[in-house]
């Protein structure tokens, strides 16, 4: 039950992480996140990857269709938050790691579970 909260609750601020990096103007978002007025590219890009994983993080099993796809979408955001960091890191944002830690620690808890639970079978 914990880790389908913590799917539901990483799902639902990565798809409005993505709405945010897709519709909003550019301007607005450089009040909240000063990183995208440099990078409005790589903004749009990781918009992209804070769709994928929202929708991998809890829709494949959800719907018991290719549940181990959830196992890798949070993998998929373990690499994602590392490299959030990273780049925070550096270019001397370092006091804006905070909340990209805390994903990394919900997201290693879900694969983590999810890589008990789910049974990979060979083909």
């Amino acid at each position: 039950m914990t880790s389908w909260l913590c799917q539901i609750l990483l799902s639902i601020t990565f798809i409005w992480a993505a709405g945010m990096k897709w519709f909003e103007p550019m301007d607005q978002l450089a009040q909240m996140w000063p990183w995208t007025a440099d990078n409005p590219l790589l903004t749009k890009i990781t918009g992209v990857f804070d769709f994928a994983a929202g929708l991998g993080l809890v829709l494949p099993m959800a719907l018991l269709i290719r549940p181990v796809l959830t196992l890798y979408a949070a993998c998929g955001t373990l690499a994602l938050m590392l490299a959030a960091i990273v780049f925070h890191v550096s270019r001397g944002e370092s006091s804006q790691i905070g909340f990209n830690v805390f994903v990394l620690l919900m997201a290693g808890f879900i694969a983590w579970v999810r890589g008990k639970k789910t049974i990979i079978h060979k083909q």
